[in-house]
C-alpha cells in the first residue's frame, strides 16, 4: 500500500475475519479521545480542551459482519518534566509493542512540530523493530482550507515512512469510517471477534465514572489544574431501603489536587464551582450506568502527588 492510498482489500491475512488491536498515538490534544469516541459511535474517552487528559488505557471496540477493531486510546506520547509525565510514556511504548496497527494523529490545525518528530522517531524505532504498521491520521481536517490541508498532507509524508495518510473530521464524522477501514485492514485473521456484539469498552465502571468526574471538573479551569487532579471512586453502593422500580446508587468520589490554592479553584466562591461539577459528572454516570445516581465529592489536596512514587502508587498509576 503506498503512502497516499486509503483503500482497503481483505488485509494482510487474506480474506475472512479480521480482529485485533489498534492504538491511536499522538502528541497532547492531537484528537485522539474524540476520534476514539467517533469510531466507537459512543463516547468512551475523555475529551477536554486541556491537554495530557487520557491517563488510562481505555479500549474502544469497533464490530462490523467482516472484522472487530479494539482501540487502546493511550495519553499523548511526550518530552516528561515528572514521574507521572515518565510513568504516562512508559504506558504508551508498552501499549504499542502489543497493538496489530498504529494510527499516528498530526492535527491539521498545527503545523508539524518538534513534538511530532518525537513521536515519529519512536514509531521508525518500532517499524524497524517489530514491523508493525502506522497509519499517519490527519485529525481536525475540518478545521482548515484544502490548501492548508493539502500543505499538512505533505507534511505528513515527509515526516516519515506511513503505510497510509488519511486525512479525517471526528467532530464532523467526515472519512471517520476510512479512518476504521483502514486501520481494520491490518488487523490479523480470526476466527471470530474477541469480545461479545455489542459491547463498547471493556474499562471497568468505577475507572469510567472516575474519568467522567475528571472531564467534569477540567471544564472551564486554569490551565495549570490538568497535571494535578487525579480522582479515585471510593465506593459505588446500591441505597438500601429503595423500591426495585427506583433504585439508587451512592457513588463516593474523592478527587485529589497537589496544593491548597488548587483546592479552591476545584470549589469554587461557596462550593458553587464543585456542585456545577458534580451535576455535570452525575448526568453523564447516569447515562453511562442507565440508573440514579447521588453522587458524594470531597477534594483533597495530596501534596506533590506527581513526583511522589508512594503516592502515584496510591492513586492508581
Amino acid at each position: 500500500m503506498s503512502s497516499h492510498d486509503t483503500s482497503v482489500g481483505d488485509g494482510p491475512g487474506g480474506s475472512g475475519y479480521l480482529a485485533g488491536f489498534a492504538c491511536l498515538v499522538g502528541r497532547p490534544n492531537a484528537g485522539k479521545s474524540t476520534l476514539t469516541n467517533a469510531l466507537v459511535g459512543h463516547k468512551v474517552a475523555i475529551t477536554s480542551s486541556k491537554p495530557q487528559t487520557t491517563r488510562h488505557t481505555i479500549r474502544g471496540i469497533v464490530s462490523t459482519a467482516g472484522s472487530q477493531l479494539i482501540l487502546v486510546d493511550t495519553p499523548g506520547l511526550h518530552r516528561p518534566r515528572t514521574l507521572l509525565g515518565e510513568r504516562l510514556n512508559d504506558l504508551v511504548r508498552a501499549t504499542l509493542l502489543e497493538v496489530d496497527v498504529i494510527g499516528f494523529c498530526l492535527p491539521a490545525d498545527q503545523r508539524v512540530g518538534p513534538g511530532d518528530q518525537y513521536i515519529a522517531a519512536e514509531l521508525a524505532e518500532l517499524q524497524r523493530a517489530k514491523r508493525t504498521p502506522v497509519v499517519a491520521l490527519a485529525t481536525k481536517s475540518d478545521t482548515v482550507s484544502k490548501q492548508r490541508l493539502a500543505e499538512h498532507l505533505i507534511a505528513l509524508d515527509r515526516l516519515g515512512t506511513w503505510d497510509a495518510i488519511v486525512p479525517c473530521s471526528a467532530t464532523q464524522d467526515d472519512q471517520v469510517d476510512v479512518v476504521a477501514r483502514v486501520l481494520s485492514g491490518y488487523l490479523p485473521p480470526s476466527p471470530g471477534p474477541l469480545y461479545p456484539d455489542g459491547v463498547l469498552t471493556d474499562e471497568p465502571e468505577a475507572v469510567m465514572v472516575a474519568e467522567l468526574v475528571r472531564e467534569a471538573a477540567l471544564e472551564g479551569v486554569r490551565d495549570e489544574l490538568p497535571h494535578s487532579l487525579a480522582v479515585v471512586v471510593d465506593e459505588m453502593v446500591p441505597r438500601e431501603g429503595r423500591p426495585a422500580d427506583d433504585p439508587l446508587l451512592d457513588v463516593r468520589v474523592h478527587v485529589f489536587v497537589e496544593r491548597d490554592s488548587q483546592k479552591a479553584i476545584v470549589i469554587g466562591r461557596g462550593g458553587s464551582r464543585l456542585r456545577e461539577v458534580g451535576t455535570n459528572a452525575r448526568h453523564g454516570i447516569e447515562a453511562l450506568l442507565g440508573q440514579r445516581v447521588h453522587l458524594d465529592l470531597h477534594v483533597k489536596v495530596a501534596k506533590d502527588w506527581q513526583r511522589d512514587p508512594k503516592q502515584l502508587q496510591r492513586l492508581g498509576f
